[in-house]
């Protein structure tokens, strides 16, 4: 009987269309006997809920699986958008070989504990452009998260990629993320950057480019911040793309990076 069970419960696991292992039952078995195959499956699962959390994380694990593949793909065909447009923030060598994207926002907790360590990349990898997605995703909750995002934006267009990273390290390193950013450290971030603090008329123009991020990071599929993307300018495929969703280690990136310029 307990043979006949765990067979039964490998079908519900592993069948790809439960629907059809259902139909094709319903042409072998009487109902008598789908009533009493389907009392053995309800009490087995009972005695043993452990079956229940491991088919639960083995789904997960396809559905992650398959956002994935999906976000991958969306990447290489979005790829000119994640490395040349002309309006994003970038910093490093214009015909690199290899591009770093991170979608970030200002204000998100995790961002801020990242942000060391893409300046520890930066520096570690001087032949590789940093691209860098304003996202503001939590403007709704924070209004300085969308000044942030604005001003760095403004100084990209006004003052070129080193005072825009200027700019952008000094406002992770006040420490001051999930609504804790003043707009005197905005201010300061500014001076920083030795810019100056720009018009209502320049930060309104940085709005398209902002809408179009928040366009492009929800067509691959990116629910939060951060998010990195690690390609080769050209030539990119799944095997030297890396998509990573979420904080990482250092090791992740430069391991990202290496892989994009064609190491293992």
């Amino acid at each position: 009987m307990k043979r006949l069970t765990m067979t039964l419960l490998a079908a519900l696991v592993m069948a790809p269309t439960i629907t059809m292992a259902a139909d094709s039952a319903s042409a072998d078995f009487t109902p008598a006997q789908q009533a009493a195959i389907g009392k053995i499956a309800s009490d087995y699962l009972l005695a043993h809920p452990e079956i229940l959390v491991q088919v639960g994380q083995k789904l997960q694990a396809q559905q992650a699986d398959q956002q994935q593949q999906q976000t991958q793909a969306a990447v290489l065909e979005n790829a000119k958008a994640l490395v040349s447009d002309p309006a994003t923030p970038s910093y490093g060598p214009k015909d690199a070989k290899v591009a770093f994207v991170e979608f970030f926002d200002y204000q998100c907790l995790y961002c801020s504990h990242m942000a060391p360590l893409v300046e520890q990349t930066v520096k570690a990898n001087p032949n590789v452009r940093f691209v860098f997605k304003e996202w503001p995703i939590f403007g709704d909750r924070w209004k300085e998260s969308i000044t942030a995002a604005e001003t760095g934006m403004a100084i990209w267009k006004e003052k070129g990629s080193q005072a825009y990273f200027d700019y952008h390290n000094s406002i992770y390193r006040t420490g001051h993320d999930e609504g804790k950013l003043t707009n005197a450290d905005i201010a300061g971030a500014v001076k920083a950057a030795k810019a100056t603090t720009p018009t209502a008329a320049q930060l309104k123009a940085t709005h398209e480019a902002i809408a179009s991020n928040d366009q492009l990071a929800r067509t691959l599929g990116f629910s939060g911040t951060p998010g990195f993307i690690v390609m080769p300018t050209h030539g990119a495929t799944s095997e030297n793309t890396t998509v990573l969703p979420g904080a990482v280690s250092a090791d992740d990136l430069q391991a990202a990076i290496v892989k994009a310029q064609g190491g293992k």
